[in-house]
């Protein structure tokens, strides 16, 4: 090749800013961002409905974290221009399903804690601390001392005063649903009511009971007299 066919530096570089500048392909950046999301999604609700089926919501746990993991190697690695080293992408992939679990028992903590308060109580504080922990991780690795100094204080003291609070709300709840807030008004309203009447009974089969229904008929006089009436004893 001639020095006249050979593109100059300055075409070379034109070229590289354009490639870079290339914007990736709509589907995928669509698929990543989908995928993230509803891998978030299903792992929320898979941590707080756990206890009903751990078969069935285990299973749903798996599959919502794989679905995030697809989803976050779309954004960091396909869709990055600047691809990490090996080292790099573990952490990412690591911090990264941590963040989701963490995100996941905040969110499904609290949209679920009327269903389920003593389960809630505990994972909203622990989403929000895992939530903490994995986001400067996956964020802002270099200040990894922030987690343990006044930042990661102040996280920890906030997700104790919530752990407090929502166990007080989750004794309340539990004792509403057990016996309605406390007040037995099942029991008002038996003794408020009037008692039924005791069926009737034959008082000819029943000695000692009272309160017949028929009256007794007129007793018999013997045979040539007649019964006796007030005013029989004047005389016309």
């Amino acid at each position: 090749m001639s020095a006249s066919t050979r593109p100059s530096p300055a075409a070379s570089g034109e070229r590289g800013r354009r490639r870079a500048a290339r914007k990736p392909l709509l589907l995928n950046g669509y698929l990543g961002y989908i995928t993230t999301f509803v891998g978030a999604g299903l792992i929320s609700g898979a941590v707080v409905h756990y206890p009903l089926d751990p078969a069935r919501y285990g299973l749903t746990g798996l599959i919502a974290a794989a679905v995030f993991l697809f989803g976050t190697l779309m954004n960091e690695f396909v869709l990055a221009r600047n691809r990490p080293n090996a080292a790099r992408i573990a952490a990412v992939v690591a911090a990264s399903l941590a963040l989701s679990f963490g995100i996941g028992m905040l969110s499904g903590g609290l949209q679920h804690f009327e269903d389920f308060p003593d389960r809630g109580t505990w994972l909203i504080p622990a989403g929000l601390v895992v939530s903490f922990i994995a986001y400067v991780l996956r964020h802002d690795a270099a200040r990894w001392r922030s987690i343990i100094r006044l930042t990661g204080a102040a996280v920890a003291i906030t997700a104790a005063v919530v752990f407090l609070g929502l166990r007080g709300l989750a004794a309340d709840l539990t004792a509403e649903s057990a016996g309605g807030g406390g007040h037995s008004h099942g029991a008002d309203e038996s003794a408020d009511s009037p008692a039924e009447p005791a069926p009737s009974t034959d008082a000819a089969t029943t000695p000692g009971v009272s309160g017949s229904t028929t009256r007794p008929g007129p007793t018999p006089t013997p045979s040539g007299s007649t019964s006796a009436r007030p005013g029989d004893s004047h005389k016309h």
